[in-house]
């Protein structure tokens, strides 16, 4: 009987790191919005705050992540660029485009939603994934209007 409580510590103590390499729980609600929004035709990266404004959000907080939504190429229509940041629930654009208008569907976010910009590729929403999947929806519910709007 000692024997078999020796072998079973021994494999517990062996198995005990691997315990490491599970993902939390806040890592798998992550995976899951970054699926949904995969599925719902997004992309994520990891991207500074447009504008400089990186100060803007504490330094224990700093993964910032930004969900987009390709773009076809405007072709001789002009540079597509501007960018916007929300502070108190009102959003200002900053940037090279200082003075470029708030796109109506970016009036739709939620205080989750730090910033937005588009560029030539793509349009898109900066946040720190504190939501759900339903959250996640939102997003692409406003960044599929944006992408209509866009010539």
């Amino acid at each position: 009987m000692l024997n078999y409580l020796l072998i079973a510590f021994i494999v517990v103590v062996a198995l005990a790191p691997l315990t490491h390499f599970l993902p939390s729980k806040r890592q798998r609600r992550q995976a899951a919005m970054r699926e949904a929004a995969a599925v719902g035709g997004l992309f994520v990266e990891f991207r500074s705050l447009p504008g400089g404004a990186a100060g803007r959000v504490p330094q224990a907080q700093q993964d910032v992540i930004y969900y987009g939504r390709r773009l076809a190429p405007s072709k001789g229509r002009g540079s597509r660029r501007g960018a916007w940041l929300q502070r108190d629930s009102e959003w200002q654009s900053v940037g090279a485009g200082a003075r470029a208008p708030i796109p109506e569907p970016l009036l739709a976010c939620g205080a989750d939603i730090l910033a937005a910009s588009i560029d030539e590729g793509s349009c898109g929403v900066y946040w720190q994934e504190q939501g759900d999947t339903a959250t996640v929806e939102e997003i692409r519910t406003i960044l599929l209007a944006w992408a209509e709007q866009i010539p």
